[in-house]
């Protein structure tokens, strides 16, 4: 099986530095030298649609543009790039959640992927009018993807649960196709959820080993349920004609952060709930010196940035050599980023992309 290639849209904006922002931050700690406008977010669109990758994740959160709205303005300077749509099921009724997600999928023909984030941080959810504990959240996604599933197939339905009850739902119009749901989560109370009613399970970039085990734990859950997921991974790159190229860029980027931000970042993100989130900071423990976690894998980004803070680093045939590796252990779904966006869309899609493809690993889209 062939691997797919996605890009990624800073709707928090985007620097020649690492930009902050991610999972666990507050607003005013984003920001970039690049406003996130639907002008430069459609020349990053455009542009990971004429290199081949076939969708664009966008976030959710305080500290970024809406997914929803931002990416409904940019089906109309795109053809056939799909956006793999950021939210939060807990802040709107499954039912209109259902009917959005139709309503996009049928005007953009087709495009819409649905990134589910459960939100791992309870006093960012307040803000949003969300007061449930994360044990309470897993469950509340879990009754919500029961709902919106059953709506896509068709069904009227009626359903009361612990954190959800709707009477009398259903569709005038159904999506074609039913977007499928992408799902990350390290807790066991996520890999539940994964388990029951993810297409794609997500991770962020951790060691190959690390990935194995994940993907190991949430195969087995989901085969209880007769279910066979895909996997997928989320990484940054700094990709290169050479080596020392690459590695000259992470220790530019390195050299950018200061101190003080980087002691504060992590002082924030220690006080999170995700699991995921500890795990990225494992990785490096708040520490400069000890970046590479394993050949080509890089932890610094996550020194200033929650979320995804790993990124491959080194040549195009390097990165790709990692790509594969991943690929070998099941990763079939490749979420890619780095600063600046635009001009590592061309890093990746000129000097990575075709060295898998020449491997028989990658396919564009339009010959897919």
């Amino acid at each position: 099986m062939t691997l797919t290639a996605h890009w990624f849209l800073p709707t928090t904006g985007d620097s020649r530095q690492i930009v902050g922002g991610g999972h666990g931050s507050t607003p005013g700690s984003a920001g970039g030298d690049r406003p996130p406008t639907v002008g430069y977010l459609g020349q990053i669109a455009r542009t990971a649609e004429q290199l081949g990758f076939a969708g664009a994740l966008t976030p959710t959160g305080a500290w970024c543009e809406d997914a929803w709205l931002t990416t409904a303005m940019l089906t109309q300077v795109t053809e056939r790039l799909k956006f793999l749509v950021a939210f939060r099921p807990g802040l709107l009724s499954p039912t209109l959640a259902a009917q959005m997600a139709a309503s996009y999928q049928n005007q953009s023909q087709g495009r819409l992927l649905l990134n589910v984030v459960t939100g791992g941080e309870s006093t960012e959810q307040r803000a949003f009018g969300d007061f449930l504990d994360k044990e309470g959240r897993y469950a509340r996604t879990d009754e919500f993807l029961e709902i919106t599933g059953r709506l896509w197939r068709g069904e009227r339905v009626d359903h009361e649960g612990a954190h959800l009850r709707v009477e009398g739902a259903e569709l005038t119009r159904l999506p074609e196709p039913v977007p499928e749901v992408y799902f990350g989560g390290s807790s066991p109370a996520a890999e539940r959820v994964a388990a029951r009613h993810a297409d794609v399970y997500l991770t962020w970039g951790e060691p190959p080993p690390q990935v194995a085990e994940k993907i190991a734990g949430i195969q087995a859950a989901a085969a209880a349920y007769g279910r066979s997921p895909r996997f997928g991974i989320r990484l940054h790159t700094i990709s290169r004609d050479t080596s020392g190229q690459a590695w000259a860029e992470a220790d530019r980027l390195l050299a950018g952060m200061d101190p003080e931000r980087i002691r504060r970042t992590q002082e924030a993100l220690a006080r999170s709930e995700s699991d995921g989130q500890r795990r990225m900071r494992e990785l490096h423990g708040g520490e400069t010196g000890r970046l590479e976690v394993y050949p080509n894998l890089w932890a610094g980004v996550g020194l200033v940035r929650g979320g995804a803070g790993t990124a491959l680093v080194g040549s195009h045939r390097e990165v790709a050599d990692r790509i594969a590796e991943y690929h070998e252990l099941g990763i079939d779904e490749f979420v890619l980023s780095g600063a600046p966006h635009l001009e590592e869309a061309y890093a990746v899609g000129e000097g990575v992309l075709p060295l898998l493809a020449a491997r028989g690993l990658w396919r564009p889209p339009e010959a897919a």
